[in-house]
């Protein structure tokens, strides 16, 4: 029995740790501004990978350590995402930043 437990234990260990990793491709769903006046740019993200930015549809994807990966036309960028409640914010390696408030 011993035998049997302590395996089982890790394998569901790694499952939640997995299934906590997956969660974070969810929280990001919906539509996103990044100011607080009517005329702020939205980004929409879809379940299934597609973002708009205005008029602009693109791909996003996730990587590892929390970041975020978007495919426009005009280009490909690379984002460490920091996401806190209704507060996401998109930091680029050159150290400029991108906050984005949740639209309910």
């Amino acid at each position: 029995m011993r035998r049997f437990f302590r395996p089982a234990l890790i394998a569901a260990i790694v499952l939640l740790g997995a299934m906590a990793s997956c969660e974070k491709s969810r929280d990001i769903r919906g539509r996103w501004q990044t100011g607080k006046d009517e005329s702020a740019l939205v980004w929409e993200f879809s379940p299934g990978g597609s973002v708009q930015m205005g008029s602009t549809r693109g791909r996003y994807t996730f990587g590892d350590r929390d970041r975020l990966k978007i495919e426009m036309p005009s280009g490909t960028s690379v984002y460490q995402m920091e996401l806190l409640g209704d507060h996401m914010t998109l930091k680029d390696p050159n150290g400029s930043k991108l906050e984005f408030t949740r639209v309910r």
